[in-house]
């Protein structure tokens, strides 16, 4: 296994006609994998059926979205854990602050150790 990746060239932000250039690393993706596919290859490592662990992603699914919108944070262990985000407008006084300060909402995810480890060592490879 190896991350692909290939050189991007990005300008200077906040600086008129873009400043000095640089060359960065940037990944190169390699496909999706969908909940099809994450079930074939669950298959390979359980004794569960496909409808089963289809069953069970699904409901890992809705729980996780209900959960969020609680305003839970959901730790999967190993896995890592989701939590629900907002990012708002600036307000001159607390009592100003409300639901309408609120521009969107989102979820981030933090990995667990052992998908963090599996990154470090996937090793590299440039493409063009």
């Amino acid at each position: 296994m190896a991350l692909k990746f290939k050189s991007v060239e990005k300008a200077q932000p906040g600086v008129a006609g873009g400043g000095v250039k640089k060359n960065y690393a940037a990944i190169v993706t390699d496909g999706e994998l969908t909940i099809d596919g994450l079930v074939t290859e669950i298959e390979k490592f359980s004794a569960l059926s496909e409808p089963d662990i289809r069953g069970v992603i699904v409901a890992i699914e809705n729980v996780i979205q209900n959960k969020l919108a609680d305003g839970k944070i959901i730790r999967l262990e190993k896995l890592g854990a989701f939590y629900p985000t907002l990012s708002s407008n600036g307000e001159e006084k607390p009592e100003n602050v409300t639901s309408r300060s609120i521009k969107s909402v989102g979820v981030n995810y933090r990995p667990g150790t052992r998908i963090l480890a599996a990154m470090q060592n996937a090793g590299f490879k440039k493409v063009q």
